[in-house]
C-alpha cells in the first residue's frame, strides 16, 4: 500500500521558513514526477513545484520562483523523501500543501498525501 505523509507546517510570520517533508512507502522514487500542491481556502488546488525523478528538472509556480526549493533528502535504495524548503513566507502562502507522486504507463498512477497546514500570518 503507497502512503505519502507531509510533516513540517505550522504557523511562521511573515518573512520566515519553513522546511516541509514527504515521506514516501510503498513506492520508489523513480519514475515519479514528484509534486507539491496547495489549497487555500475558497480557492482551487495550485500546483505549486515540481521535480522530476529522472534528470531531476524542477518546475515552480511563478508567485514562488526563487523562495522555494524542491528536493530529494533520501538516500539511493532508501523509502523517498522529498522536501519544499519554503523561504521568505507572506500571507498568500497560507495553504494546505499536499504531496504528489505520479507517473504515467498505460495508466495513470497517482497518490496523494493528506495535507499539512501552512499559516503565514503575524
Amino acid at each position: 500500500q503507497v502512503q505519502l505523509v507531509e510533516s513540517g507546517g505550522g504557523l511562521v510570520q511573515p518573512g520566515g521558513s519553513l522546511r516541509l517533508s514527504c515521506a514516501a512507502s510503498g513506492i520508489t522514487f523513480s519514475p515519479y514526477v514528484w509534486s507539491w500542491y496547495r489549497q487555500a481556502p475558497g480557492k482551487e488546488r495550485e500546483l505549486v513545484a515540481s521535480m522530476t525523478s529522472v534528470g531531476g528538472s524542477t518546475n515552480y509556480v511563478d508567485s514562488v520562483k526563487g523562495r522555494f526549493t524542491i528536493s530529494r533528502d533520501d538516500a539511493e535504495n532508501t523509502a523517498p523523501l522529498v522536501s519544499l524548503q519554503m523561504d521568505s513566507l507572506k500571507p498568500d502562502d497560507t495553504a494546505v500543501y499536499y504531496c504528489n507522486a505520479r507517473k504515467k504507463t498505460s495508466r495513470i498512477w497517482e497518490y496523494w498525501g493528506q495535507g499539512t497546514q501552512v499559516t503565514v500570518s503575524s
